[in-house]
């Protein structure tokens, strides 16, 4: 079955915060009506309030200090923190038309975050057996920089990624980030970038071509 062009998938660019559980529940009405042939896909961008999010794999002893409201994400993965200066970016996708390979999503995806970065001045990478995107920071050891985490549901994918733009990053203080202490956390304003999230939005959307051709031509192959 050949692939949809960029130009079928919506593009929405939330207004204000939207809370974390209402953007699940549109999720969750955009898979079905995705899933069901009435919708077309979506990228959804967007900020949350403060909150900490739990993944399938969550483990209690990594919720450090509860400070802010925490919600069972039903994404794969553990916890994650999500708040203001953060961009959040959420994926809905039909892999009925696009491979039903999973594995190339998530790759392809971790693909299109560091081409972005890459192209405002921050070099990343993945890191074998460290899930998320990782660069640089200040001191020179690596921090990571975005998270990735996901859902596929009746063949159409649910959450996506975030990258720290100007996060208030005491903020991740509250839990073990993906359950990895050894490494910090870091965000583009950090590591002396300053850039508007519309401007990252921007960024992002060209380079949307390439993600669905690396998507589409499974062009996905193990982790750098």
């Amino acid at each position: 079955m050949s692939a949809k062009s960029p130009d079928t998938v919506e593009w929405r660019v939330a207004e204000g915060q939207v809370p974390y559980r209402d953007a699940l529940d549109t999720m969750d009405r955009r898979n079905r009506a995705i899933a069901a042939g009435e919708a077309e896909e979506l990228v959804w961008l967007l900020e949350h309030p403060p909150v900490y999010t739990a993944g399938t794999s969550a483990a209690a002893d990594e919720l450090l200090d509860p400070r802010f409201e925490v919600v069972e994400a039903g994404r794969g993965g553990r916890y994650t923190y999500h708040g203001p200066g953060q961009r959040v970016g959420y994926v809905l996708l039909d892999l009925t038309q696009r491979g039903r390979d999973v594995r190339c999503f998530v790759h392809a995806i971790e693909g299109w975050v560091i081409d972005t970065l890459g192209d405002i001045g921050i070099e990343a990478w993945r890191a074998e057996g460290r899930i998320g995107i990782w660069t640089r920071d200040i001191d020179g050891r690596e921090a990571k920089i975005g998270a990735i985490g996901v859902r596929v549901r009746r063949w159409v994918t649910m959450h996506g990624f975030s990258v720290n733009l100007a996060p208030d990053l005491s903020h991740f203080a509250g839990i073990v980030p993906c359950g990895i202490d050894e490494f910090g956390v870091t965000s583009l304003e950090r590591l002396g970038i300053a850039l508007a999230p519309e401007d990252w939005d921007a960024a992002l959307q060209a380079r949307f071509g390439d993600f669905l051709a690396a998507l589409d031509n499974k062009r996905c192959v193990s982790a750098d």
